[in-house]
Parts: structure tokens; C-alpha cells; sequence
């Protein structure tokens, strides 16, 4: 009986084990592979309200508009991460407050988000208006997960096919990005 004992307690560390490490695999802080994030970025002027132009569909996402993101710096090197947006079907506003952190320091955009605990997710920003801070495009650790965000609430058309033929260049299926629209107060 003992011997048995042993046993099941040491099948059920093995799965659990094995639970651990497909959960941990499944929350890549990483970016994609061949994808470069933003180097000589500046967390100061990337804070702020950004405004999500487009995304690719999600479910923690799903069937909201006028989404929008606010970024603040905190002490000790995090970021907190408002998300928010409206849920037509609910009739109300929905928000999430995260914390992010960087991966390699602070002058590359690549962090590292949570919104649940000990669990972070990739946050690469990809391309940026490096001279004005006013759109970015921001991926998360598969091709599965696209942004575009600006600062006002419509992206000037040369920016958008600028950012679109990109996203394309490195594997994203632009032809599914919902574009969100922007009609309501931000409430």
C-alpha cells in the first residue's frame, strides 16, 4: 500500500509538472520569432492614452469598441496598463488594469504584460512613430496577436498601408484585423 501510495503521488507531480510547463509555454514573454521590436524607445513619451485602431480577434477582446489604452509609468520600473473599451451588448464600459515590465531594459519595446497574477504575456511594440510618439504597431508572442494603436482616434491613411503592408511582411493575416470604431465618449 505504501509503495503504491508513492506512486500515485509521484504520477500526479509528473502531470502536474507537465500542466506547469504547457501553461508557463503558453504565456511567451517573447516576441515571434524574426520579428524586431523597437529599439531607442522612450517609456516617458510612449505614456499616455493610445486610442486601438485595429486587432486581430480575441477573446478578451470580443465585441468591444472604443477600446483604448492608457500607459503610466510606476516606481521600481513597471508600467500600469489601462485597458478599456464598450460593450455594445452589455451597454457598458469594461476595463482591465494591468502591470507590465520590460524584457531587456527599458530602451527596447518589448515587455512583458499581466492582467492575471503571475501569468505575463508578450507586448512587442514593432513599429512606432519614433519622432512624435502619435501610432505604434504592437504584437504579442504569435502571429495570432496584432494592435495598431494611435493617439487620436483615426490613423492617417499613408500610416495605416504603411503599418498594413508591414503587419503582411512578418506573417500577419491583416485581411482578419477588426477595425474598431470610435463613436462614444470615452465615459
Amino acid at each position: 500500500m505504501a509503495f503504491r501510495e508513492r506512486t500515485d503521488s509521484s504520477v500526479w507531480q509528473r502531470l502536474a509538472g507537465c500542466f506547469l510547463t504547457l501553461v508557463l509555454a503558453a504565456c511567451s514573454t517573447l516576441p515571434p520569432e524574426g520579428i524586431p521590436v523597437v529599439t531607442s524607445f522612450d517609456i516617458a513619451r510612449y505614456e499616455g492614452k493610445w486610442y486601438e485602431i485595429a486587432r486581430l480577434d480575441h477573446s478578451f477582446e470580443r465585441g468591444l469598441t472604443d477600446v483604448n489604452a492608457t500607459y503610466h509609468r510606476l516606481p521600481g520600473g513597471t508600467v500600469e496598463v489601462v485597458n478599456r473599451g464598450f460593450d455594445a451588448q452589455r451597454g457598458a464600459w469594461r476595463q482591465a488594469v494591468g502591470k507590465a515590465r520590460f524584457n531587456r531594459g527599458e530602451s527596447e519595446g518589448t515587455l512583458k504584460v499581466s492582467f492575471f497574477g503571475p501569468f505575463y504575456g508578450g507586448y512587442h511594440i514593432v513599429a512606432l512613430d519614433q519622432a512624435h510618439y502619435r501610432w505604434s504597431m504592437v504584437v504579442g508572442p504569435d502571429r495570432d496577436y496584432l494592435w495598431i494603436l494611435s493617439r487620436d482616434k483615426k490613423l492617417p491613411t499613408e500610416v495605416r498601408s504603411r503599418l498594413l503592408e508591414q503587419a503582411r511582411s512578418f506573417g500577419f493575416a491583416t485581411d482578419r484585423l477588426i477595425w474598431v470604431t470610435h463613436d462614444r465618449e470615452d465615459g
